[in-house]
């Protein structure tokens, strides 16, 4: 991460007291504009009118697509969105899990076999074959 240095700035202004008297008054101030920030996950259910979105991946773990989903949906369109700095494209050009990958392949297949058949009347055995296989997935993976 790099330093981004803040030089205090020195601004002068005369002011002409009650009396008549004109005095200069000079002022030195640090150049920062209050803002605040939060995660994702506080910005849920909001909208935000501009924001400026780290995409960057954070130092206590890792940023996946819901994560980044969440932030870049947060306003009203890409107009008022900026994103702070570089981002890894693996976020985007990978799918986030094996395992919800091949349960995404099962599904196509199980819908694939449920139009072959021609309709809605086998929608609950395929169901239960879901349930079924979530089920087995959950037990035989401990992770």
């Amino acid at each position: 991460m790099g330093v981004l240095p803040i030089t205090p700035m020195m601004r002068a202004f005369s002011v002409v007291t009650a009396s008549g008297n004109k005095v200069t008054v000079a002022r030195q101030q640090l150049p920062v504009t209050p803002a605040y920030a939060f995660t994702d996950y506080c910005s849920q259910a909001q909208t935000i009118e501009h924001c400026i979105i780290d995409l960057s991946t954070p130092p206590t773990g890792k940023l996946t697509p819901f994560n980044t989903y969440v932030a870049l949906s947060r306003s009203h369109g890409r107009n008022t969105v900026r994103l702070l700095c570089d981002f890894d494209e693996h976020l985007f050009t990978h799918h986030p899990s094996e395992h919800l990958r091949i349960e995404d392949e099962q599904l196509d297949a199980l819908d694939k076999i449920k139009r072959e058949m021609g309709g809605s009347h086998y929608t609950m055995s395929i169901n239960i074959v879901v349930v079924l296989r979530i089920n087995v997935f959950q037990l035989t993976n401990h992770d």
